[in-house]
């Protein structure tokens, strides 16, 4: 699982900062999970492949977060692409959209597919044979969801050293990881289980951004390996996050201390702060693991 941070800054793009957007490698997938301005630059600065983008989760309709969308949209058309692109957003992304598109008579070359959201509960919006995406109902000023990434194993892991001791040949490998068991020539059964080893534990990516403190998500994000949550103002502006209906630094790691999450990612600072080490100062004190996005920056789990 790579976390590739393009945009973690709230409201405006500066020269050296970028509004919202992250790309989560995952099973052979990437994720391109909302569009500020300029993301199709980091996306050549990072050396991520457009081809590769098939899915797009936007949060809300706030320009930070997919401003960048109708230009990205654009670009696929000017690089030939043929594939299917599925774009998952609030209700109304479609007409905000294809709205652009009509009025400059520059329709896309390949399907387009708008799956729009309007439901307050959780839903699953993506599944495949290694990973799941469902929805994070937030409490922003208007509509608004998190996105829950789930990669999992549905395959048994082969057991190298049982195999080799029963002598059994590379033809029945997929057989034995499909959870089937061996006869061998002398007639023997060999149970699967004998043979495999229990496939990794799932892995958790949770993202939230832009909400208020809204412990209403705990159940949903319990135990995720890693929780990416905003962190738009330090507590001595709380008044301001609250009226804003956004976050300060303590109470996103509130959220994830109470969540037991496994890691704490801050991102979408105000850019009235210069230092964004405050904000890991603030949150450390209640959640030690910590960490700060930053443009441009990389993270393995």
């Amino acid at each position: 699982m790579k976390l590739h941070i393009l945009g973690c800054y709230a409201a405006t793009p500066r020269t050296l900062s970028n509004p919202t957007a992250q790309i989560l490698e995952i099973r052979n997938h990437l994720f391109l999970i909302d569009c500020g301005e300029g993301t199709q630059v980091e996306l050549r600065r990072n050396k991520v492949k457009f081809s590769r983008i098939n899915h797009i989760f936007i949060s809300h309709l706030h320009g930070d977060h997919f401003f960048g969308l109708p230009g990205l949209i654009s670009t696929f058309r000017l690089l030939g692409r043929e594939k299917e692109l599925h774009i998952y957003g609030p209700k109304g992304i479609k007409e905000a959209i294809t709205l652009l598109f009509k009025l400059a008579d520059s329709w896309t070359s390949y399907p387009l597919i708008f799956h729009e959201l309007d439901s307050k509960e959780p839903l699953l919006l993506f599944q495949d044979a290694g990973v799941e995406v469902s929805t994070i109902p937030l409490a922003h000023r208007i509509y608004t969801n998190g996105f829950r990434f789930t990669s999992f194993y549905s395959e048994r892991k082969l057991n190298i050293d049982a195999v080799r001791e029963f002598g059994i040949g590379k033809e029945y490998f997929q057989k034995i990881k499909n959870g089937g068991s061996v006869t061998l020539e002398d007639g023997r059964v060999i149970p699967n289980q004998e043979l495999t080893l229990d496939p990794p534990e799932p892995k958790h990516y949770a993202y939230c951004s832009d909400t208020a403190y809204y412990p209403d998500i705990i159940p949903l994000i319990r135990g995720v390996d890693v929780l990416y949550h905003e962190a738009t103002f330090l507590e001595s502006e709380a008044g301001l996050a609250k009226k804003t209906k956004h976050s300060t630094a303590g109470e996103a790691a509130t959220i994830a201390r109470d969540a037991e999450v496994g890691q704490l990612i801050l991102g979408h600072f105000s850019t009235r702060y210069r230092n964004p080490d405050s904000f890991l100062e603030e949150a450390q004190r209640i959640f030690p693991n910590t960490l700060l996005a930053a443009d441009g920056k990389l993270f393995e789990f």
